[in-house]
Order: C-alpha cells, then sequence, then structure tokens
C-alpha cells in the first residue's frame, strides 16, 4: 500500500477578483437534471520537471489567470428556497475560491487494473452536484511522485461539461508554458431559454439526498479497469458493425461501434434473460445540432443523455445519436420543466445490469497539453458517483486509439476478462502500456514510493 501524505494547500484567487461585472448564471433543465451527479474527475502524468522550474509556483501564477478568463469556475451554487409553493430554485454566484493537491504513488498497472489507493489521487471523491453550495465548482489537485507529476482536477457538471473544461485545461496549461492570454469574453450558453421562466423552480421533495447506505452498498459491488484499443482495434469494430447492419448511407463510427462493443460485451455477462430490454446512455454534445448552432468553443453544460435500446447494437446508438436534434432538445427541456424529475440512481441493482452509461470523448484534446515540462505520459479518469455501469472514453497516447474506465459489478467484470471474444480485440493492451508508458517511470513499479503532493481547492 502506497503512502499518501498532504504536505502543503494554499488559495488561488482568480488574477482580478473583482467579479461586481458578473451577473448570476440561471442553470437550466439539463443542468438541473444532475444535481446529485458526482463530480467527474480526470487526470494527466507528467514526467517530473526540473525542480529548477518552479513547476508549482507556475501552476498557481498561471492558473489566476485562466480563472479570470473561465470566471464561472470561480463562482458557487446558490440555493433559494421559496416557502410560498415549498419550490425551490439555483443559480450561480461569484466569489473567490482555493484549490487544493495530495501526494500520490504507483498509478500505472500493466493489466489495466486500478488500486483502490488512486481514488485518493482525485479531489472532490464522493461530491455531487449540489454540494457546490459550499464545494468548490473546480477543485485541482497536483501530485509530485519520485519519477512525475500527476494533475488531477474536478467539476460540477451543472457549471461545464466535458468540453468546455478540457477547453479550460488546455487554455490553463498555454499560459502556463508560453504566457498565452486570451482576454477575448468567455462565450456562454444562451440557449433554449425562450418559453422557459427562470430561475426554474423545482420540488423541494425533489432535492432529498438518495440514502447514503445505497451509495455504500454500491461501492462494495463495483470495480473499475482501463482497457485500451488500439487504431487497428477501432478499424476492426467500425468495419465489423457496418458489415453487419447493413445500414446503407447510414455510416457507423469508431466511437459508435466501440461504445456497441462494450454495451454487448457487458449485457452478455449481466445475468439477464434474452428477452429483457437493455439501454446505452451515450452523453451528446449538442452544440452543433442546435439551430442556429453554438461556436464549438461556447461554455457551459451542452450534452443530452441520448438512451438506445438494444436491437443491432452499433444501429441502435447511431439512430439514438441521429435523433438528438435542435427540436427535441427544446421539447424536453419545456416537458421537463412541466414534470421534474432528478436523476438519483446511479448503480441498478447490486446482483444485475441492465444498462451502460459512456461519457467523455475521444476528441477532447489531452495530449496536447504542455505546461513547459513536455507533454502528458498517461490519462486517467475517475467515474464521478463510482457508477457501475460507466464507460469514460479518453483519447489514447498513440494517435488514433481509445482507452476506457470501465466501472462495473465485479461479478461482471470478472467474466469479462475471461471473454475471449471480447479480449480478442485487445491483445495489445499490455505490450502497449509497457511500451508507451510504463518504461518512462520504473519507479511506479517497484513498490511502495512516498510521494509529495500540493492541494489547492476552491472555498
Amino acid at each position: 500500500m502506497a503512502d499518501v501524505t498532504v504536505i502543503s494547500a494554499s488559495i488561488v484567487q482568480p488574477r482580478n477578483i473583482n467579479q461586481s461585472s458578473r451577473t448570476k448564471i440561471h442553470l437550466t433543465p439539463i443542468d438541473l437534471y444532475l444535481l446529485y451527479m458526482g463530480y467527474p474527475q480526470r487526470g494527466l502524468l507528467f514526467h517530473k520537471p526540473d525542480p529548477g522550474t518552479h513547476f508549482v509556483s507556475r501552476l498557481k501564477t498561471s492558473l489566476s489567470v485562466a480563472l479570470e478568463i473561465y470566471f464561472p469556475f470561480s463562482g458557487r451554487l446558490v440555493k433559494v428556497e421559496n416557502l410560498e409553493d415549498n419550490k425551490v430554485s439555483f443559480y450561480i454566484d461569484f466569489r473567490p475560491c482555493r484549490i487544493q493537491s495530495l501526494s500520490v504513488t504507483d498509478i500505472l498497472q500493466p493489466d489495466g487494473s486500478v488500486p483502490e489507493f488512486m481514488r485518493h489521487f482525485f479531489p472532490c471523491v464522493e461530491v455531487k452536484n449540489i454540494n457546490g453550495l459550499t464545494e468548490p465548482l473546480l477543485a485541482l489537485q497536483v501530485t509530485e511522485m519520485k519519477d512525475g507529476v500527476f494533475i488531477s482536477f474536478a467539476y460540477n457538471h451543472m457549471v461545464a461539461d466535458g468540453a468546455s473544461v478540457w477547453n479550460f485545461f488546455n487554455t490553463w496549461s498555454k499560459i502556463c508554458s508560453d504566457g498565452y492570454d486570451d482576454q477575448s469574453p468567455l462565450k456562454l450558453t444562451g440557449w433554449f431559454l425562450d418559453g422557459i421562466s427562470f430561475p426554474i423552480r423545482i420540488p423541494a421533495s425533489e432535492t432529498v439526498a438518495p440514502s447514503p447506505s445505497q451509495e455504500t452498498s454500491l461501492r462494495s459491488t463495483s470495480e473499475e479497469r482501463f482497457f485500451h484499443f488500439t487504431k487497428m482495434n477501432l478499424s476492426y469494430l467500425k468495419a465489423k458493425a457496418n458489415t453487419e447492419t447493413g445500414s446503407g448511407d447510414l455510416i457507423i463510427s469508431s466511437v459508435q461501434a466501440l461504445s456497441a462493443h462494450l454495451w454487448r460485451s457487458v449485457m452478455r455477462h449481466s445475468g439477464l434473460s434474452r428477452e429483457e430490454e437493455t439501454h446505452c446512455k451515450v452523453a451528446v454534445d449538442f452544440r452543433q445540432r442546435l439551430n442556429p448552432p453554438l461556436e464549438e468553443e461556447c461554455f457551459g453544460d451542452v450534452v443530452f443523455l441520448g438512451v438506445a435500446s438494444m436491437g443491432w447494437a452499433a444501429l441502435q446508438i447511431n439512430k439514438m445519436v441521429r435523433s438528438q436534434t435542435d427540436e427535441k432538445s427544446k421539447t424536453t427541456a419545456k416537458n421537463w420543466v412541466r414534470n421534474v424529475k432528478i436523476l438519483k440512481k446511479f448503480g441498478g441493482s447490486p446482483m444485475v445490469c441492465v444498462s451502460v452509461a459512456v461519457s467523455g470523448s475521444p476528441w477532447f484534446d489531452v495530449y496536447g497539453n504542455d505546461f513547459g515540462w513536455g507533454r502528458p505520459i498517461a490519462a486517467r479518469a475517475r467515474p464521478g458517483n463510482s457508477s457501475r455501469g460507466m464507460l469514460v472514453l479518453i483519447q489514447g497516447i498513440e494517435e488514433g486509439s481509445i482507452n476506457v474506465h470501465a466501472t462495473l459489478w465485479s461479478h461482471v467484470l470478472v467474466k469479462l476478462l475471461a471473454d475471449v471474444e471480447f479480449l480478442d480485440n485487445m491483445m495489445e493492451l499490455q505490450y502497449l502500456n509497457q511500451r508507451e508508458e510504463y518504461q518512462t517511470v520504473p519507479e511506479s513499479q517497484t513498490g511502495d514510493t512516498l510521494c509529495n503532493s500540493f492541494n489547492f481547492i476552491y472555498i
């Protein structure tokens, strides 16, 4: 077991802490639906920089500049109680926050397994979006190891989606590396608001937290694993999906084919009968699907959760993605306001899995983040609520590859790892890990290593 030691904490504020010009941001139905979703967590592993670079100081200074640009992260969730109708509303207000960092040890595992202590490498573990009332909307953790540096973050999904938070991270790394300082105004989302009164009032009963005992039992029946798919693996899955579906002019993408492959593989060992219906929930970015479309760099939470039911898996996912239109998004938002339902259950039955959820994207620029001492050598994730059936897609280290962080029922994972058909598409995993990642940090395989860490947490 690795020793984890917190050695320092400090406050980081936006360079210009005068937020008087900022107006509060009202939350949309998409945001409020995620009130009890856990903070998504991501992290990048780097070679250790030369001590003379004073990298911690540089990270703090550049972060201060980045937070001035991406000011919603420096805010706080505010809850307003409306006693006359027993409803509540939420919005984002602005005040300074602080950031926290910790120490860490062995991260990378040749077989793709995820050690239990990995949960200590990320900030805001078990923090949910509604906790933004008292917790930071963005938390960052910097961990200095004997042979590397791990920079991780967690964010409130009601404030931003994956595209927005990675744009922030890309900007932060540019500022730290070469002084890049984009002073253009942040483009905030402002879509489908016509016809919906703000702030949205939701029944107070919908904000009652789920039972803590349910979440404790959830963690005890799930395990995490990293799977690696090469460009060749993905090309094969895509060709196979398009051949099997015979979909004519419809083209199944590599990501859709991979999602379908994972969905079918997990369900094959789920304990369900062939007659039972299963679902695949996929996060879909709506920026370019709206009419008129939003700019791609538009900041906010613009992701809908689409649901496909089992048939020809890849074709069902393709149809579901194509069905996500401007009209559907606006209709869904208006109907949600009329009949408010907040997502509270993430993991399903302890023994039977009926669905998987796919989040993240291989298109996010993960390996382009250079803080001044080189690009990342690995990327890792945490699934937020430790949801069983959660599949997080991450850009792979070699071009065209995709990593998948899977959080699955323990008994399903055991069967999946013995599934020859599933493993046939991942035969290169251990070889590639050793060639691309593990040779770069050999110390991480030699046993316990005490690591120094610096915590920055926003308040």
